[in-house]
């Protein structure tokens, strides 16, 4: 009985190893924040756990962000990830974690389901489950502006761009992207802030090209085609008449043609 009972603990001592380096191998598709790893908070050191350095062939963009804000203000800002691996709306496709120093974030109306608070922190906010599934990698915020007297606000995003397989590997790419806002006068302006220098690598091109993407459809081809095509017939249809119609060498003409020829040539034509 005790050799049985030591061979069941070590089996369950082995399956909880194999369930933590199962699930530390695993995307977080349910959302992250705060410290992720020993590199800091996630917004302000990346998704590091996906891959070690951020890559400027992924976008991370910030839309509706004031110029200056007045306390208490609601402003919607809209979050997107460009780049990256291509989109499967079937599986996971990206995520974001969002922190700022003053104010509070909560989700924008229709994106209830899509994004949440941190573990209840009204200062971060980071994608659910099924905001992990987006179709276009874009997410809906609203930040209230703190009470007056706050002065600067800076915000943190840190967003990824993922291949869909729940594994962290170097196929997943991420960036971030650092703002802030200093209290003011709000005239209704907002901008877009955006990571690195937006340059966007798109994906390598696929093996052939369409016609409709040269910028003609099939159909317009072909008119096209039959187009030359009749010009080419009347241009030749034109040089033949003019060789062989008015040709006073051409044999094939008919008498009386010749015949007033003739006439022409002698002169006795008035």
């Amino acid at each position: 009985m005790s050799r049985v009972r030591a061979y069941s603990e070590r089996l369950f001592v082995m399956g909880l190893i194999v369930l933590f380096v199962a699930g530390s191998t695993q995307a977080l598709h349910n959302g992250i924040g705060g410290n992720g790893d020993d590199k800091g908070v996630v917004p302000q050191a990346g998704c590091t756990c996906h891959n070690e350095a951020p890559s400027n062939s992924v976008t991370v963009l910030v839309d509706g962000l004031p110029y200056h804000y007045e306390s208490g203000t609601d402003y919607e800002l809209m979050i997107q990830i460009i780049g990256g691996p291509e989109l499967d709306s079937s599986s996971n496709t990206g995520g974001f974690s969002m922190l700022v120093s003053a104010g509070t974030l909560a989700a924008d109306e229709g994106y209830e389901t899509l994004v949440q608070n941190w573990e209840g922190d009204v200062t971060t906010m980071t994608h659910t489950s099924s905001g992990a599934t987006t179709s276009d990698r874009t997410w809906g915020v609203i930040w209230t502006a703190p009470a007056a007297g706050e002065g600067m606000v800076s915000l943190w995003l840190a967003g990824n761009s993922v291949n869909g397989d729940s594994v962290q590997s170097e196929l997943d790419m991420w960036n971030r992207l650092t703002a802030s806002v200093a209290e003011g006068e709000d005239d209704g302006n907002t901008r877009v802030v955006f990571s690195g220098n937006g340059t966007i690598e798109p994906p390598p091109p696929s093996e052939g090209i369409h016609i409709h993407e040269m910028g003609a459809g099939l159909r317009a081809h072909w008119l096209g085609l039959l187009g030359f095509a009749a010009v080419i017939i009347v241009l030749l249809f034109c040089g033949l008449f003019l060789r062989y119609g008015f040709s006073r060498h051409y044999t094939g003409r008919s008498n009386l043609l010749r015949l007033r020829i003739k006439h022409l040539r002698r002169g006795d034509q008035l």
